[in-house]
């Protein structure tokens, strides 16, 4: 976990710096409050037991599928994958979603496609893009349409989990 992550406050008194315990404790607690709080605990059936939040990521590319939800755990969200946009609609968790990543370039339904239909049937969830192919004209009407980032694959972590917390704050 980055440094980053964590309040800098309470690094600095777990360190052993000269603070009282009560002080400790309450930049520790602070530190808790700043964190990202969508572990999420799912039923057999998909379905969110809690108000804790899901990440939904769309993509084609099953490296992409099988190495982001571990990366994303580590960070401590958690995530359903689909390889097609028809796969997500058809899911039970679109509306559970609160955050979606989301490929551009995929066979069938493109990713702005899909967000498109989304909007239509009035989700309107977050969305972070993502794609191998730089196409600024794309990234600037992506972003001017509402997303939230458009990011370049391979991903960088930070940017990754950056783009997603400010997903979730809009949520």
């Amino acid at each position: 976990m980055s440094v980053g992550l964590i309040d800098r406050r309470a690094l600095h008194n777990m360190a052993g710096c000269s603070h009282s315990a009560e002080e400790q404790y309450q930049s520790t607690m602070d530190a808790l409050h700043t964190m990202p709080h969508c572990l999420g605990m799912e039923s057999s059936k998909g379905r969110s037991h809690d108000k804790r939040q899901l990440l939904s990521i769309v993509d084609d590319d099953e490296s992409v599928r099988e190495s982001l939800p571990d990366l994303l755990g580590e960070f401590g969200f958690v995530a359903r994958v689909f390889s097609s946009a028809a796969e997500f609609l058809s899911a039970d968790c679109v509306e559970d979603t609160s955050c979606l990543i989301l490929d551009i370039a995929m066979p069938g339904m493109s990713g702005p496609e899909l967000d498109q239909e989304l909007k239509r049937r009035g989700q309107d969830i977050p969305t972070i893009f993502i794609t191998g192919q730089r196409d600024e004209t794309i990234r600037a009407r992506l972003l001017k349409h509402g997303a939230v980032e458009f990011l370049l694959k391979p991903l960088d972590d930070e940017a990754l989990v950056a783009a997603i917390r400010t997903a979730l704050r809009a949520n």
